[in-house]
């Protein structure tokens, strides 16, 4: 970081920190967090603690010690990320976004550490994987929650491991969709409410999760795999036992589904064979411009119902299929709780608002080295991602109160920069409002005939000017280098 630099956000940075007087204990505490963040927020090429030492002049045992051994509640400092959020960033159309990511480790010896699917290689490698949830309002998005993930086999039954890495008995191992989950209840907790929450299929296809958070009142569009099984006309249900012998009769569970019934199937059959779906015909929609022209997706959508706990046909949900118009081999299925009449074009924006979370991911690795961290024990590391979550509110705050306003930033980004071959996913604001918070009930199987086309985008929207989403990534690019020299 530059003596200017330094100079134009001390202010700033110094009172923001202040948030987090309670968490720090002592006094040299306040001190640590200072340079830590700094550092973070700094031009340095590496941000571990040896290089943010060395520029802060302080010796680098002195923040190791902070990561480490030093007492400050660095849950506490979590739970104050998200109250600020909560606080200074409400919205009534806010998306929270799940999605786990990797940090490639060499070595045996750094906590969770196995070799697994490592994302930012694209292969399995010796890596450590945390999951995360951000939080997305209109111009406005930061990380506001990560958990390291601590693999079953390699670590969970092996408590001398773990005690020597540092992990508490009390850690053990979770799915990531359970971390996923204690994350969004933590964030409700604190005060913050999501309109939407979306996610990869790693979590959409766990059918325990979606009926939790539709336990919670959450709506959510998730993308699912395409061996996520159910049904397009619910099944018949016995709620009585019928049978004529009832004295000699076994007895049998009720409720049950009769004998006779159409089996679930998997969502890749339902899109080759469903005369439900074949009866609704594809909507293109163009998602974004790209490098080698526009982007043009078309889906459609039918009424689904999945199984509960017990093996029941829950209530019907929006089966949602899409495909790229220029690679049809490229389909995505969503599964969204929506209420009843929720327009198709309000589904894709948010099941294609999931780029948010990877801007942040490179945003944090980046511009504030959460992947530079070189120290081992669980604490440190779980301490070095909330620390990470405290440097992006800072950095998107300051980015949100100095970008100016820009036309067209409430859109997805790239939609509809010239005469689209359908109509565009249009105004995030607009589009969202007119979901807000329907009474849920039967999802009629012509929904997609009543709520897709141009219709829901006001004259407007169109109107207004975009780019592509290289351009719009661009100008999200959280560097306060750049957004100084505005």
């Amino acid at each position: 970081m530059d003596a200017d630099t330094i100079l134009r956000i001390r202010p700033m940075l110094t009172e923001y920190l202040h948030e987090f007087d309670g968490c720090m204990g002592r006094i040299t505490n306040h001190s640590h967090l200072r340079t830590y963040v700094s550092g973070q927020l700094g031009n340095l090429e590496r941000k571990s603690v040896e290089p943010i030492a060395d520029a802060a002049g302080v010796p680098p045992r002195t923040l190791q010690e902070f990561l480490s051994m030093l007492k400050w509640d660095d849950q506490a400092a979590r739970d104050r990320v998200q109250r600020r959020v909560a606080r200074r960033h409400f919205h009534p159309h806010s998306i929270g976004v799940i999605d786990e990511t990797s940090f490639h480790k060499q070595g045996k010896m750094t906590a969770c550490v196995q070799r697994q699917w490592c994302g930012s290689r694209g292969k399995k490698e010796n890596c450590v994987v945390s999951v995360h949830l951000g939080y997305v309002a209109d111009d406005f998005h930061t990380l506001i929650d990560g958990d390291l993930y601590l693999p079953e086999h390699t670590w969970h039954g092996k408590r001398a491991r773990c005690r020597a890495a540092g992990i508490p008995d009390d850690v053990v191992y979770r799915a990531k969709w359970k971390i996923a989950l204690e994350q969004v209840q933590r964030a409700l907790g604190n005060g913050l409410r999501f309109s939407w929450l979306t996610f990869d299929e790693g979590y959409g296809g766990k059918p325990p999760f979606l009926r939790r958070l539709d336990s919670l009142g959450q709506d959510y569009v998730a993308e699912i795999p395409v061996s996520f099984v159910g049904w397009t006309r619910p099944p018949e249900v016995l709620y009585r036992d019928h049978s004529r012998d009832k004295g000699r009769a076994r007895r049998r569970k009720l409720p049950r589904l009769k004998v006779r019934n159409t089996p679930a199937v998997e969502v890749r059959n339902i899109l080759t064979w469903s005369p439900v779906l074949r009866a609704v015909p594809w909507e293109q929609y163009h998602v974004k411009d790209g490098t080698k022209g526009p982007m043009v997706w078309e889906a459609k959508r039918i009424a689904f119902w999945i199984k509960d706990e017990n093996g029941l046909p829950s209530r019907p949900h929006h089966l949602m299929v899409t495909r790229n118009v220029l690679k049809r081999n490229e389909v995505k299925f969503f599964l969204s709780n929506a209420p009843e009449g929720t327009p198709l074009e309000v589904l894709l924006l948010v099941a294609f608002s999931r780029w948010r979370i990877e801007r942040l991911f490179q945003d944090s690795k980046t511009e504030l080295g959460m992947d530079h961290f070189e120290v081992r024990k669980y604490p440190s590391i779980v301490r070095h991602l909330i620390l990470t979550c405290i440097s992006h509110l800072f950095l998107a705050e300051f980015w949100l109160a100095h970008r100016g306003k820009k036309s067209g930033a409430n859109r997805l980004p790239g939609a509809g920069g010239h005469a689209s071959p359908g109509p565009g996913l249009d105004s995030w604001r607009s589009l969202l409002s007119q979901t807000s918070r329907i009474d849920r009930g039967a999802i009629g199987h012509n929904t997609g005939a009543d709520c897709c086309g141009p219709s829901f985008a006001s004259e407007a929207n169109h109107q207004m000017p975009t780019g592509d989403r290289r351009k719009a990534e661009d100008h999200n690019n959280l560097q306060v280098a750049t957004v100084l020299a505005l």
